[in-house]
């Protein structure tokens, strides 16, 4: 800033004014400093200005997802650099692979920039470490462990318990379960809404039918990769067999037949955590929220293959 006021020949306050857009110089003397601005390249340093500041805001937000690379989440994170924008500010990003060790890192590597709030996905391990942040947190698509806080998310267990349902509907009985790595949490959900379908219908589980981990933890959209290996698997059988997906996907609906799936809506999930993100830092003084938003069941040919009637002793 010194080289800036050298060269315009003013003073450091007149080109801190100017930085900082106040009022209080003439047009021509913010020209000059302007033109010394472009020509000495010189780039104001945020993070010095906010630590001067007495309210220091930084007018920056913390982004923790699983895998920026999973659509799910990038579609998450739009939403939320969209609200961000809108309000002024920008979002630092960070994916953890469900490592809790690099949850911590990022977490701490954000807080430590002065972030004035972080929106995080919690990891399968414990977040009860976090409560010692002074930083306004929200937690979404996943509730986290040891934290009370404002959380979004999506009610994975009705969804699941909605997709089952309508499949025993359609006269199946031996309805499988292929799901992800069942310490997260949206998977536990997922498998109790399995078995909660089963029991209000009066049937047992099968344990031969159910599979948790068919995803590595480097692997990306988990529930459509999953989807994707039954699609592939079912291709190969001798008959036809009913499929529903939970996540839908691009080509869903082209596929023959096309897939049925359980829909949700990651826009809907990051702007939600971002308004709530922004109540917090805005100094609402409310208990801890918890939003549920709904799944949306789309039929579409793959789940609606019925179960062959037939007659054994009297019974169907």
């Amino acid at each position: 800033m010194r080289d800036v006021a050298a060269a315009a020949g003013v003073s450091l306050m007149t080109v801190s004014r100017v930085v900082n857009g106040e009022g209080g110089v003439a047009a021509e003397t913010a020209a000059r400093v302007e033109r010394a601005i472009a020509e000495l390249g010189y780039q104001r340093n945020d993070i010095a200005r906010h630590l001067r500041q007495k309210n220091r805001v930084s007018r920056t937000i913390g982004l923790v997802v699983d895998d920026l690379a999973n659509p799910f989440y990038s579609i998450m994170a739009r939403a939320v650099e969209d609200e961000a924008y809108r309000r002024g500010y920008l979002v630092l990003l960070g994916s953890t692979n469900d490592d809790p060790g690099r949850e911590r890192d990022l977490v701490t590597a954000f807080s430590a920039r002065q972030v004035d709030g972080l929106i995080l996905v919690p990891t399968s391990g414990n977040q009860h470490a976090l409560a010692r942040l002074r930083t306004p947190l929200v937690c979404a698509d996943r509730m986290a462990r040891g934290l009370d806080v404002d959380t979004v998310t999506v009610d994975n267990r009705g969804g699941a318990r909605q997709a089952v349902t309508h499949l025993l509907d359609q006269g199946h009985r031996r309805v499988a379960y292929l799901g992800d790595q069942r310490d997260i949490w949206t998977l536990r959900e997922r498998y109790a809404g399995y078995r909660d379908a089963f029991s209000a219908a009066g049937l047992d589980v099968s344990a031969d039918l159910v599979r948790h981990g068919l995803r590595s933890r480097t692997s990306a959209a988990a529930a459509t990769v999953i989807t994707m290996g039954a699609i592939d698997g079912l291709g190969a059988a001798t008959r036809e067999v009913a499929l529903v997906g939970f996540d839908d996907f691009p080509l869903a609906d082209k596929l023959s037949p096309a897939v049925t799936v359980v829909s949700q809506d990651p826009g809907t999930v990051g702007a939600t955590a971002a308004q709530l993100l922004f109540s917090r830092i805005d100094g609402h003084p409310a208990p801890p929220r918890s939003v549920v938003l709904m799944t949306r069941f789309i039929p579409r040919g793959s789940g609606e293959l019925r179960w062959p009637r037939r007659v054994t002793s009297g019974r169907t």
